[in-house]
């Protein structure tokens, strides 16, 4: 018998494509009991890392797979104040990251 489902987070965004038109997505992350990293639904070799920001209705993702790493800030708010963005880039630089990509958003 199959225990319960593992508690899921669901991630939300539209994505502008070059041509501009916008490209609605969704991401599922399983939270696994008795480990830090998500899973991705459908991306098995994907490794998933949450961390904390300064900032209220916010959080940090890092998705690495073999691939690509990137690391990703979710918001609840579509304008977030400066200092949030400057947080996440100090976090991103750490990880040795360095190009940065700011989405505009209208929900």
């Amino acid at each position: 018998m199959a225990g319960p489902p593992a508690p899921a987070l669901q991630l939300r965004a539209a994505l502008r494509l070059k041509s501009g038109d916008c490209v609605p997505r969704s991401w599922i992350y399983l939270l696994n009991e008795g480990s830090t990293d998500l899973t991705t639904e459908g991306r098995p070799g994907m490794r998933t890392q949450l961390f904390s920001s300064k900032c209220p209705d916010t959080i940090i993702v890092q998705e690495t797979d073999r691939d690509y790493q990137r690391i990703l800030l979710y918001s609840r708010t579509p304008h977030l104040a400066d200092d949030c963005i400057e947080d996440f880039r100090s976090q991103a630089y750490c990880l040795d990251m360095e190009e940065f990509l700011l989405i505009p958003r209208s929900q």
